[in-house]
C-alpha cells in the first residue's frame, strides 16, 4: 500500500518491441561467461525477487540496455505509465590495470586465438583472478538502483535488466570486458599488439602490401607477385580465417536488437566456410 492510501496496480503496462530474453523457462544464459554470471546473481539475490525479474525479461519488459564502462544503464515498464530507470554499477578498471591484463593474455597464443575470434576462453577467469582483479563481479560489488518505489532489494525491475544483461553477455563476450572498461576494439587493438611483440617478429597479415607509386611499378605491373609454383602448393595451414575482412574492416554502426551487426554476420560467415569445406570433402 502507497503512502497515499491506494494499492498500486500490480500487472505490469504491456509493451511492444521490449528486450525478450530467449529462455522461455528453465535458466537464463547458455554460455559458460552468462552462466557465471547468473550464478553469481542467483547466489546474492533474493531468489523470490529475481523470479519475478525473469518474467519481466521473458515478457520484453526492459526497453532498453547500454553497456559502458563501469555502468550498465536501462529502462524498464513497470505497472506505471512512466518507465523506471535502472543503473548497475560495477568497478571499471583503469589503463594500467588493463595494460599488464592485455600483456598477459597476449603472452599465451590460445587465449589471444580465442579472443581474437571472438571467443571466451575459460582460462580468461584465472588470468584476472592472478593480477587480483576479478572478471565476475562478487557480493557486494554491484551498485544497483531503481527509480521505482520498492524498497526491496533487488527489485524486479532490476532484476530483470541482469537477467536480460546475462543473455547480451551471451551473444557477445566482449560486453563483459566492456563492463569492465576496455571495449572490443581496443582489447583486440591491444591484443594484436602485444601479440607481436611478445613474438619477436612481425608478421605481415595477408593484406598488407608495400604502397610502391604506380609510376615505378610500370615495367612489373601486371607480374605476380609470388611464384606460379608457390600458388600451386600453398600450405593448408595458411588459409584465412572466414571472417577476416569482418576483423580488418570498421565495424558498421548497425544494431539488431541491441546487438552489433558485426556479431551476428560473424557466425554467418563461419558457418558458410564450413559448408564450402564440407562440400569440398564430398
Amino acid at each position: 500500500m502507497s503512502g497515499r492510501g491506494w494499492f498500486e496496480p500490480s500487472r505490469p503496462v504491456r509493451v511492444e518491441g521490449g528486450i525478450r530474453v530467449r529462455s522461455r523457462r528453465g535458466s537464463i544464459g547458455e554460455r559458460w561467461w552468462s552462466r557465471r554470471f547468473v550464478d553469481v546473481l542467483e547466489r546474492v539475490c533474493d531468489p523470490g525477487r529475481l523470479s519475478r525479474g525473469r518474467s519481466y525479461a521473458r515478457s520484453g519488459q526492459v526497453l532498453e540496455l547500454e553497456v559502458g564502462p563501469g555502468l550498465v544503464t536501462a529502462r524498464v515498464q513497470g505497472s506505471r505509465r512512466a518507465p523506471y530507470r535502472v543503473e548497475i554499477g560495477v568497478e571499471a578498471y583503469g589503463e594500467e590495470e588493463w595494460r599488464g591484463l592485455a600483456g598477459a593474455l597476449a603472452a599465451q597464443a590460445l587465449y589471444r586465438a580465442k579472443l581474437l575470434a571472438g571467443e571466451m576462453p575459460p582460462e580468461i577467469e584465472g588470468v584476472f583472478e592472478e593480477r587480483g582483479l576479478p572478471l565476475f563481479p562478487g557480493e557486494g560489488d554491484l551498485e544497483m538502483d531503481c527509480s521505482c518505489p520498492d524498497r526491496g532489494f533487488p527489485c524486479k525491475h532490476l532484476s530483470a535488466v541482469l537477467y536480460v544483461l546475462a543473455e547480451a553477455f551471451d551473444d557477445d563476450p566482449f560486453l563483459v570486458l566492456a563492463w569492465r572498461g576496455m571495449g572490443r576494439d581496443t582489447l583486440l587493438a591491444a591484443l594484436r599488439e602485444e601479440g607481436g611483440a611478445a613474438g619477436g617478429v612481425s608478421r605481415p597479415g595477408p593484406l598488407d602490401v608495400a604502397d610502391v607509386p604506380f609510376a615505378e611499378r610500370m615495367a612489373d605491373f601486371y607480374q605476380p607477385g609470388v611464384s606460379p609454383a608457390r600458388l600451386r602448393n600453398r600450405a593448408d595451414g595458411t588459409d584465412a580465417p572466414p571472417d577476416l575482412l569482418l576483423r580488418l574492416l570498421d565495424p558498421p554502426p548497425i544494431k539488431a536488437r541491441h546487438i552489433p551487426l558485426l556479431d551476428l554476420l560473424r557466425p554467418a560467415y563461419r558457418a558458410l566456410a564450413e559448408r564450402e569445406t564440407a562440400d569440398g570433402d564430398d
